[in-house]
């Protein structure tokens, strides 16, 4: 990968992200991005944009049922998705700072 990361694969400098960049990360992670992903991703973007905050599991569920819908905010679909923490793995493919509250 071009970009440098911390020691757990978080962007050191969250400029460089794109969408190439997004899949190489996921692809570290053991992710295959689909469009669901993609639709995930771009809403926390967009939620780190406005608030500056990645959301740890909790409020990121109720993120994404408010904004997506009620069939994706869920902690089961989410570990779908996301395997392992979703929090910390969509934020790091999203290109964000690791959720503070997130082990």
């Amino acid at each position: 990968m071009a970009v440098d990361v911390d020691k757990e694969g978080f962007l050191l400098d969250l400029a460089d992200w794109n969408d190439a960049v997004a899949v190489e990360l996921a692809r570290a992670a053991g992710v295959e991005l689909t469009q669901m992903h993609w639709q995930i991703i771009s809403m926390l973007r967009n939620f780190h944009r406005e608030t500056g905050l990645s959301p740890s599991m909790r409020p990121l569920v109720k993120l994404v049922r408010e904004r997506i819908g009620a069939q994706c905010g869920s902690s089961i679909h989410l570990h779908r998705l996301f395997p392992g923490n979703p929090a910390k793995v969509v934020a790091k493919i999203a290109g964000l700072p690791r959720p503070t509250n997130c082990l």
